[in-house]
């Protein structure tokens, strides 16, 4: 990765002295990848700048994004519990661990040895590994670093497109005073609810509540905490009065929560004429460690559907999930194996022959 200047940079950089003080610089990097189409720019803002620091400022944010032994956690383990994409699904989410990285290495010093340069590397290996978010030890001597290099002020980190809130969301845990600004409705409300509103809201209280002897005793909560609860079971009651009929318990109580919905032709084998479900594969989950899949079997002239795989029946011998019933508009029924022809199936579809089912 490169550093370049050019004639923007001196505008870039008049701009944010005026934003942000004049202890601060605008940093022009050339992205080096392959698959870019052309060559786009970002700058990354730098306090107490020496002379000579972007070059090394550059290698360090490169061999940031190379480690391997954990700081990238949670992008190979989908984390799920505590996790801010668990709050909201939004398109192309940044990965914690390299915001909380490249944040914490663009608001340092740029190291001055090899040593120096080989400890700063392995404490932000350990900053960014997803078990030490919450780890009290590390936070504060990363935000002790940074407060350091800034002269013991907070520094301003602005995200102009903030998105899912990746970036803003580090950097207050960083101990910097952040900014996001984004324009789509669904992202502003997502950033109030990571950024804002626990901070706002989400400081415990004591109240006075009775045990079971009716006494009264002190006991805290989080309000939002409280608040989330005390909502989500009434969205969730509502819901169950409103839709609660397309969603029957199972024989052993289990609720579904979704359904596989398959267009259906009549079998063209006059001594048949069983629904034939139109489906490209049966496959639920195709993973590693994990595959399960629908299996077709007959009873009568109707075709039915059972769970198999991993934690459910064992999966049958010969059954490959990836061979469904139809390819091309081709469809074969299971029931006699006859084979409907392409322009038959649309056919029947023009014919209105065609019908729905659920699975």
């Amino acid at each position: 990765m490169e550093v370049r200047k050019d004639v923007y940079e001196s505008e870039v950089n008049e701009i944010v002295k005026k934003m942000w003080g004049s202890f601060a610089i605008a940093v022009w990097h050339w992205h080096d990848k392959p698959y870019f189409l052309s060559k786009k720019r970002y700058f990354v803002l730098k306090v107490q700048v020496k002379p000579g620091f972007e070059r090394i400022l550059a290698k360090l944010l490169r061999e940031v994004r190379k480690f391997k032994n954990g700081a990238y956690d949670d992008i190979k383990i989908k984390i799920r519990h505590g996790h801010i994409s668990t709050l909201h699904i939004w398109w192309a989410r940044r990965p914690l661990a390299s915001s909380r990285a490249t944040s914490f290495a663009a608001l340092i010093p740029a190291p001055e040895s090899i040593e120096e340069w080989e400890k700063k590397r392995q404490f932000i290996v350990e900053l960014s590994k997803w078990e030490n978010s919450l780890d009290r030890q590390i936070i504060e001597k990363a935000r002790e670093e940074i407060l350091k290099a800034n002269g013991g002020k907070a520094p301003k980190v602005l995200d102009c497109f903030a998105g899912g809130g990746s970036i803003p969301l580090e950097a207050l845990r960083l101990g910097c005073e952040a900014h996001a600004i984004e324009y789509n409705p669904v992202a502003v409300l997502i950033l109030k609810c990571t950024l804002e509103y626990p901070q706002k809201y989400g400081r415990p209280k004591k109240i006075k509540v009775k045990n079971e002897l009716g006494l009264e005793e002190e006991k805290e909560i989080n309000p939002l905490l409280e608040d989330v609860k005390k909502w989500g079971n009434w969205v969730l009651k509502e819901a169950k009065k409103e839709i609660g009929k397309f969603y029957p318990e199972d024989e052993d109580g289990s609720i579904p929560v979704g359904y596989i919905w398959a267009r259906t032709i009549p079998c063209q084998n006059p001594s048949c004429d069983a629904q034939i479900p139109l489906m490209r594969q049966f496959w639920l989950a195709k993973k590693n460690n994990k595959k399960i899949s629908l299996y077709p079997f007959v009873e009568g002239k109707k075709v039915k559907f059972k769970i198999v795989g991993d934690g459910y029946e064992e999966m049958p011998k010969g059954f490959d999930p990836s061979k469904g019933t139809v390819s091309r508009a081709i469809a074969t029924c299971p029931v006699c194996g006859y084979t409907v022809d392409d322009k038959t199936t649309r056919k029947l579809f023009q014919e209105g022959k065609s019908g729905p089912r659920f699975h």
